[in-house]
């Protein structure tokens, strides 16, 4: 199901770029691939003292990072500008304090020399603590700065040991800040606890979590992330939804990400010119712990509160994204200077924090909104399509009394025959 709904999402945040691209070349929002900054991605290593473990195919946890490290180095685009980062590389000591502030650069973000690359890692040995959050905050400002790509690829063997800084919260404050930035996260130790945590680490910025228990695993997983990072993308641009229509932001065609409390309503206006049709989609994720049974629900609304069309979701605790979507053909005019409908987006959700969780920041939400030609006949989709839902639901009413009347006609013949054998 979780594929399914991140496909359809995909799907039409790629419609979504394309349209944008196409009938709005000056006024999109979303950035054009052309103009993209050079992709930056940056490798976040745990240094701490448990990476002597021997446990991955006969040799140490470290053994199999540098050679992950060196062959990804060496199969790194030319285009990705790549740093290294260390956490629990340096301090020895046992002075929490300090050991939570261990957290360096061990090679600068920007264009790649490999060798040099390769040679700050062989430096490395397991020494310290696990400061994962404190390596995130800093990674985050590494990458800060242009619109292209920014991913993170942080590789740990266990759960950070600088609580009450919350890794988790600290990703929901990056994603929070709408830069784009996606957190890729592999666990080097089959544990409950690390993979809860690093699995919500990824969650929170969209990203990914692999469990890896071999050398070739890890060096194929962080070789794909890598890549990814050179593959084209339509970056989401940060919005701000208001609490009303009347004050909401206008959008065009493009992907949008916001964020949105439990229960709240967010409004969004997007004008739409006769002969046009609106096409929305939205994705709520939840990133923390929420109770079951929960829905997203987004209308197509007049600017006077009155309902156009709308689209819901249901979900029960078993999925970590839901979506829906909808459409709105606005009918062709006679008059060729009849003006755009302002049609008011609004987005909301029933989900339900958990006990102890906590509900700020709110919840991340994307938002396509495609605007496009419409159809010949605005009612096709309206009538006959799912918008309305008028002609389906006759069909089955009729096809439902025919079905009961023939079904009675055959078992009166069906008695007839046996009353008269």
């Amino acid at each position: 199901m979780i594929t399914r709904q991140r496909l359809a999402a995909g799907v039409c945040a790629l419609l979504a770029a394309l349209t944008a691209g196409i009938a709005f070349p000056t006024g999109a929002v979303a950035d054009e691939t052309a103009e993209q900054a050079a992709p930056k991605v940056e490798l976040v290593l745990d240094v701490s003292g448990s990476m002597r473990a021997r446990d991955i195919d006969g040799g140490s946890r470290m053994s199999a990072a540098k050679q992950a490290f060196n062959e990804v180095l060496d199969a790194t685009p030319e285009e990705v500008q790549l740093g290294i980062r260390t956490l629990g590389a340096n301090y020895r000591g046992n002075d929490r304090k300090t050991g939570c502030k261990d957290t360096a650069q061990l090679y600068p973000v920007g264009t790649l020399n490999r060798t040099e690359a390769k040679t700050a890692v062989a430096t490395l040995t397991p020494t310290g603590w696990t400061p994962i959050g404190p390596a995130l905050l800093k990674a985050a400002g590494d990458l800060d700065g242009g619109n292209g790509t920014r991913r993170i690829v942080l590789i740990s063997d266990g759960e950070d040991t600088c609580q009450p800084l919350d890794p988790c919260e600290v990703a929901r404050e990056i994603a929070a800040k709408g830069i784009g930035l996606t957190i890729d996260t592999l666990g080097l130790v089959p544990d409950a606890k690390t993979r809860d945590q690093l699995s919500c680490i990824a969650d929170a910025t969209g990203g990914t979590y692999t469990s890896v228990q071999h050398k070739e695993e890890l060096t194929d997983r962080v070789g794909q992330l890598v890549k990814r990072a050179a593959d084209p993308v339509v970056t989401p641009v940060a919005v701000e939804g208001a609490t009303a229509c009347t004050s909401a932001p206008t959008l065009k065609s493009g992907l949008y990400t916001d964020r949105e409390e439990f229960g709240q309503h967010r409004y969004y206006r997007v004008d739409v010119k006769p002969g046009q049709e609106l096409r929305a989609s939205v994705s709520v994720a939840a990133d923390r712990e929420v109770n079951p049974d929960y829905g997203v629900l987004l209308r197509a609304v007049t600017v006077h509160g009155r309902e156009i069309v709308r689209g819901e979701a249901a979900g029960n605790g078993r999925t970590d994204v839901i979506s829906t979507g909808l459409r709105y053909p606005k009918a062709k005019s006679d008059d060729e200077n009849a003006p755009a409908e302002t049609v008011c987006l609004q987005v909301s959700n029933s989900f339900s924090a958990a006990s102890g969780v906590k509900t700020t920041p709110g919840m991340p939400v994307e938002l396509t909104v495609d605007v496009v030609d419409g159809p010949d006949q605005a009612s096709d989709v309206a009538s006959f399509g799912l918008g309305r839902g008028w002609w389906l639901l006759g069909a089955l009413v009729l096809t439902g009394f025919l079905a009961g009347v023939l079904w009675g006609w055959a078992s009166r013949l069906r008695i007839a025959v046996w009353r008269t054998n």
